[in-house]
């Protein structure tokens, strides 16, 4: 984020908000794209759910299509639809629906559909007689997680099934997919017996007469870390939003840099309390600058008296616990005035926090993070790259 960003930003809530910012580089998002299909020589499904993991869906998604990707993914039909609705008219598959859900749009918009049991392929063969056109389906299969997906002893009989609704002309079995439970954890034993399965659902799809043109297992671990996860498809998410797995070393940037205004700064002594329940008592006089971001703008309560932001090149902590809407900043000796900027996160290039450092105060990971930004923080889309 250059200093030129900061400056306009600060004169912006100058003339009147007053609100948390997050600043999306959509050159970043691109260029992790870029970098995720080199990285694999596969196709990339680029996930956008959770409203692009906080980064925005619909810019997320124009700024991997831009960077190399071929396909979107999402959980909801809903998300399919506002893509669709923005004019995105590449393939969409929606993969977490209830079977009473109303699949008709979907079909009549081009949406890919996970159908993870008979129930489901039911109501999506319903939809498609109503809608007048065959509906474009992924056969889900559970290999290890006992999630989401077809069961074992349920997947034959549902694989039989879509060859009927196939041949019948209300399906077209696009796809098989999966989900690797355990690939954080490179070459483990779990792994190894989930892609097993899936080659083994894989043979039964065929035998029931299925022809899928594409497999795909994903996530972003999965197929930085282990070829055999790459299949047809890379379905990534996270990646392209800058959140790496360890042991793969890839060079992804993080795309997010989340700033808050100081509201005000106050002299404090030291005995003082700070914030709610008594938790935070002064050991010495400081200066105390307020931030108007809180818990319910991502800011994870559990942090209180771990976390920190950048002020005037500065660390500074946060103390007291964090309160809805503000968290309190232990500034010591720096000039901060009112009116001036907080980096409370981003990619550390200036030496802030980062997601990862946020999710390890939080004991958490980086996705609970980005996705817990809140509907309050203003977004602004840049072509910022340093």
């Amino acid at each position: 984020m250059s200093t030129d960003v900061r400056d306009r930003l600060t004169v912006r809530r100058e003339a009147g908000s007053s609100r948390a910012t997050a600043l999306v580089d959509v050159g970043a998002l691109r260029e992790n794209t870029r970098t995720v299909a080199r990285l694999t020589g596969t196709p990339v499904m680029a996930v956008v759910k959770a409203d692009g993991y906080g980064h925005g869906a619909l810019v997320l998604a124009r700024a991997a299509l831009a960077g190399g990707a071929s396909a979107l993914g999402v959980t909801s039909i809903a998300e399919a639809l506002l893509l669709r609705r923005a004019g995105v008219d590449v393939p969409i598959l929606s993969w977490l629906n209830a079977p009473t859900a109303d699949f008709r749009p979907a079909v009549h918009a081009r949406v890919d559909l996970a159908v993870a049991s008979l129930e489901h392929l039911r109501a999506v063969v319903d939809a498609s007689r109503r809608a007048g056109v065959p509906a474009i389906v992924h056969l889900h299969a559970d290999i290890g997680m006992t999630r989401d997906g077809a069961a074992s002893q349920a997947w034959g009989r549902l694989c039989h099934a879509a060859d009927e609704a196939e041949v019948a002309g209300h399906v077209l079995v696009r796809g098989l997919m999966g989900h690797l439970g355990s690939a954080d954890r490179p070459g483990s034993a779990a792994t190894t017996a989930d892609l097993d399965r899936f080659e083994a659902a894989t043979d039964t799809a065929r035998a029931a007469g299925l022809r899928p043109s594409t497999r795909h297992l994903g996530g972003t671990a999965a197929v930085l870390t282990d070829a055999r996860a790459r299949l047809d498809v890379c379905r990534v998410g996270a990646g392209l939003v800058g959140i790496v797995p360890a042991a793969s070393g890839a060079p992804l940037r993080p795309a997010v840099t989340l700033l808050a205004p100081v509201v005000s700064v106050r002299e404090a002594e030291a005995g003082q309390r700070v914030g709610y329940g008594e938790t935070h008592v002064l050991d010495r006089p400081t200066r105390l600058a307020l931030l108007p971001v809180g818990y319910a703008d991502g800011i994870p309560r559990i942090t209180t008296d771990r976390a920190a932001v950048l002020l005037h090149g500065r660390r500074c902590p946060l103390i007291g616990l964090v309160s809805m809407d503000q968290v309190v900043v232990d500034v010591g000796d720096l000039p901060v005035r009112a009116g001036e900027t907080a980096i409370v996160l981003g990619p550390g290039t200036h030496g802030e926090p980062t997601a990862r450092e946020w999710a390890g105060w939080a004991q958490t990971i980086e996705h609970e993070i980005v996705t817990g930004l809140g509907p309050r923080v203003e977004r602004h889309h840049t072509e910022e790259t340093s």
